[in-house]
């Protein structure tokens, strides 16, 4: 308080206090679409910095005998690019479309606990910042995104003399962002569960909220794994445990065992959201309801089960019983078929529609595009004897970059083009979008897919660089040009971001005539998401609102 007179008259000046200055209130903020836009931010963040890891890679690898960067910092390069992408850009990236989207989906007024909600987006923050610090004192994580033992523990002969803190690092990071999506999957849980709009029963659901509920339960039976088996190699690591250390009748594999727990079920939270988001987005470009509403639903929850029991085939050659083999074979190449009722399901949704060929409609087909691809040679690596053939070698890289950049990326772009206005209340422009989608698409295929060949070629993943005279070289150099325009459709995006906040096209509250919650309200929404809370009578309740003389009730009333 402080205190003015003018003209004899003392009054009291209250100043404002720093959570009500501008910066202030995005630091203190509690509200779901102001962290959903920080996560966003945050991802995007790292997305360039994990974008130029992997120019770094492929420039590296782009001729034989590479000379761009040495054995140690190419490690530590291939380590981090992982684990950027992976835990501080996709996950990120996608709980900020779910902080954001859900409860306006919902019909809510918040997430159900706004304060865990705000910790964990700092949890990722702060974790993001101290993994990247590693570069700083040449102490990166550098025994690749997935840390094996005893890459992870020194050489073999003792735990104890592994040089460095680059496993700490990763140790300590990953368990911080951890604990951030332990945090956030309960607030999805139960804000799904519990703060749904009156009449939104769970088969009324979006099914991007659907997905997210599904995401929410695998990361929380999923995660304890990963934790357990990080707080185990820290104790090899400093006090002389022997978990992992096979001089002293320790199990190496014991982390693979432990870490594929975790790390296969993560595919699928990488991916699930990315369903839902081009569920959203392909039935209202479509002019159509969704085929299949109830199989898409059900066949994510399936996929969650499934997720948990298909672990041991990225471990094949270490020596499995033929028994455990054919268990991991068959559950794989089960999982496929939940996966392959969803697209069915989109194209179904597409066969008939006028379909509107905007941005997001492009990047959605690009997906399930992309994505089919990525499910194909899994299910190829599903097959034990061929895995025996391509394992450790750049198809296994094809394979997961055609599901995480192919699936999650694309759907993240699809999210981001369609939800825009409704963050900002503004159009990106198409025409730049357009460019995005097509330099990207091709450089994507000309990256990805030569490395299908490589692999077969018998090129390993985790090399530094490679000798001329192995066939190798031109396939190399097309990934790495493909790498280049990737790189450059990013940069256009982010030109495209800029260019719309600065002098963009004014959207309105709802440009692309949809159909769900978020769109029935102000763009961007007000504080309080709704002046009234809003009555669900159907799946699509937006739409319906609109267009009641054409509503079909019979498709949505269930």
């Amino acid at each position: 308080m402080a205190t003015q007179t003018i003209g004899g008259t003392t009054t009291v000046v209250r100043r404002r206090s720093f959570s009500e200055s501008y910066i202030g209130d995005w630091i203190t903020t509690t509200d779901h679409k102001k962290l959903g836009l920080m996560y966003l931010f945050t991802g995007f963040l790292f997305f360039l910095v994990g974008g130029m890891e992997a120019l770094l890679i492929r420039a590296q690898l782009v001729q034989p005998d590479g000379k761009v960067l040495d054995p140690q910092t190419y490690n530590q390069i291939f380590t981090m690019h992982g684990v950027t992408m992976i835990f501080l850009f996709v996950m990120p990236t996608l709980a900020g479309f779910g902080n954001y989207l859900v409860p306006l989906m919902l019909g809510a007024r918040d997430m159900a606990f706004p304060r865990m909600n705000s910790f964990g987006f700092w949890l990722v923050l702060f974790g993001g910042i101290f993994l990247q610090s590693s570069f700083l004192f040449g102490q990166a994580p550098d025994a690749g995104w997935f840390n094996y033992v005893p890459l992870s523990t020194g050489n073999g002969a003792h735990v104890l003399v592994t040089p460095g803190m680059n496993t700490d690092f990763w140790i300590l990071g990953t368990t911080l962002l951890g604990i951030s999506s332990i945090a956030g999957s309960l607030n999805f849980v139960v804000t799904i569960l519990k703060l749904r709009a009156p009449g939104m029963s769970v088969n009324r659901m979006p099914l991007f909220s659907w997905m997210i509920l599904v995401m929410s339960f695998l990361l929380l039976f999923a995660l304890p794994s990963l934790t357990v088996a990080s707080f185990m190699l820290l104790l090899d690591r400093h006090l002389g445990t022997h978990f992992y250390d096979y001089t002293a009748n320790g199990d190496p594999l014991l982390w693979q065992h432990l870490f594929w727990s975790f790390g296969h079920p993560e595919v699928y939270i990488l991916i699930l959201p990315a369903f839902g988001m081009v569920s959203e987005i392909i039935p209202v470009f479509s002019r159509k309801p969704i085929f299949g509403y109830t199989f898409i639903a059900w066949s994510g929850v399936a996929i969650g089960f499934l997720s948990f029991t298909v672990w041991a085939h990225h471990m094949f050659v270490v020596g499995l019983p033929s028994i455990a083999q054919a268990f991991f074979a068959t559950s794989t190449t089960l999982i496929a078929i939940p996966t392959a009722v969803k697209i069915f399901n989109w194209i179904a949704t597409m066969v008939g529609g006028r379909i509107s060929f905007k941005v997001p409609m492009l990047f959605a087909i690009g997906f399930v595009a992309m994505f089919l691809i990525g499910g194909l040679n899994g299910v190829a690596l599903a097959v034990v004897p061929f895995d025996y053939q391509v394992t450790d070698s750049y198809f296994v890289v094809a394979h997961i970059h055609y599901v995480l950049f192919g699936g999650s990326a694309l759907a993240i772009f699809a999210g981001l083009y369609y939800w825009f206005p409704k963050f900002t209340g503004k159009m990106l422009d198409e025409r730049l979008g357009k460019w995005h989608f097509w330099l990207g698409l091709i450089g994507m295929n000309l990256t990805f897919f030569p490395m299908h060949m490589l692999g077969i070629l018998g090129m390993p993943r985790r090399v530094y660089t490679f000798p001329g005279n192995l066939g190798w070289n031109d396939l190399n150099l097309m990934a790495s040009v493909g790498a280049f325009l990737i790189g450059l459709s990013v940069m256009i995006l982010f030109y495209n971001f800029i260019a719309t906040l600065k002098n963009g096209k004014k959207a309105g509250d709802d440009p692309w005539d949809a159909f769900t919650l978020e769109w029935d309200t102000t763009s961007p929404p007000k504080k309080y998401n709704f002046l009234e809370i809003p009555i669900v009578r159907s799946r699509r309740p937006f739409y319906d609102k609109k267009y009641p003389e054409v509503a079909d009730w019979k498709q949505v009333t269930h």
